[in-house]
C-alpha cells in the first residue's frame, strides 16, 4: 500500500486506536477487539512490552486485512526496528525530524506530533504529510483543532488527548482528519479482567460517532483532503 493508499485508507477509517497495555499478550487482546468493533486499524505503542515482536505477529497473521502501526516511535532507531517488523505507519508524540526522513527514505508513512503553530509549520517543512496534535485536550479541544483549521485549512491534523465519546463528534466537526484513541476506546480495567466486549462495543460507538458527525459536517465526506 503506497502512502498516498494509507492516507486515505487512515482516513476512511477515521479512528487510530492507541494501543496501550502491561502485556503483549493483553495489547494482542485489545487489537482484536477494536478490530471486532470496526475499526481495522491499530497503533502499537513503543510502551507495550514486546511491542515490536507484536507488530511482527500481527503483520504477519492480520497484516492484509488490519493496517498495523507502531506508536510512541522516539528515534530511528526504534523506527527502523518498527519498519523492518511490518509496521505500515508510524507515530510520535512530537517532531524529530532525522526519524520523519529515514521513514520517508523507506516509503513509510509517518505521522509526527505537534502543539504549537511554529511545531506544525517545521514538521510539515520536513515532509511529514499527517500531523498529530498532542496532547490536545490540555489545550482547548475541538476549539483548538479548529483555530488551528484556520492557518492550516489542508493540513491534515488527528487529535490525540481528550477525545473520547462525548467530544469525538466535535473534534471531526473542527475538522480532524482523524481521531487518536486510547484509553477512552481502550479500557484498561476492561482490558486487565477480560471484558474485550466492553472494547468493542466502544470500537462499535466510535464508528458510529465519527461516521454521523461527517455526514453533518462534510459535503465531501469520503475524500481525504
Amino acid at each position: 500500500m503506497s502512502s498516498q493508499e494509507l492516507r486515505q485508507r487512515i482516513f476512511d477509517i477515521g479512528i487510530i486506536p492507541v494501543v496501550r497495555a502491561t502485556s503483549a499478550e493483553l495489547a494482542q487482546r485489545a487489537a482484536e477487539a477494536v478490530c471486532a468493533g470496526g475499526i481495522p486499524i491499530v497503533e502499537i505503542t513503543m510502551t507495550v512490552p514486546g511491542a515490536v515482536d507484536l507488530i511482527r505477529r500481527l503483520s504477519q497473521s492480520i497484516g492484509k486485512e488490519v493496517v498495523i502501526g507502531a506508536g510512541t516511535v522516539l528515534n530511528q532507531e526504534a523506527a527502523n526496528r518498527c519498519i523492518d517488523a511490518g509496521a505500515q505507519f508510524l507515530v510520535s508524540p512530537g517532531f524529530d525530524e532525522r526519524t520523519l526522513r529515514l521513514a520517508s527514505a523507506r516509503n513509510v508513512l509517518t505521522i509526527p506530533g505537534a502543539l504549537t503553530p511554529t511545531e506544525i509549520m517545521a514538521a510539515r517543512a520536513a515532509g511529514a504529510d499527517i500531523i498529530k496534535v498532542f496532547p490536545c485536550g490540555t489545550v482547548g479541544g475541538a476549539k483548538y483543532i479548529k483555530a488551528l483549521k484556520g492557518p492550516f485549512p489542508d493540513v491534515p491534523l488527528i487529535p490525540t488527548g481528550g477525545v473520547n465519546l462525548e467530544t469525538a463528534a466535535s473534534f471531526v466537526e473542527a475538522g480532524a482528519f482523524a481521531l487518536g484513541v486510547g484509553g477512552e476506546l481502550i479500557s484498561a480495567s476492561a482490558l486487565e479482567s477480560g471484558n474485550v466486549h466492553e472494547i468493542t462495543d466502544n470500537a462499535r460507538k466510535f464508528v458510529n460517532v465519527v461516521r454521523a458527525a461527517r455526514a453533518r459536517s462534510s459535503p465531501v465526506a469520503g475524500t481525504a483532503t
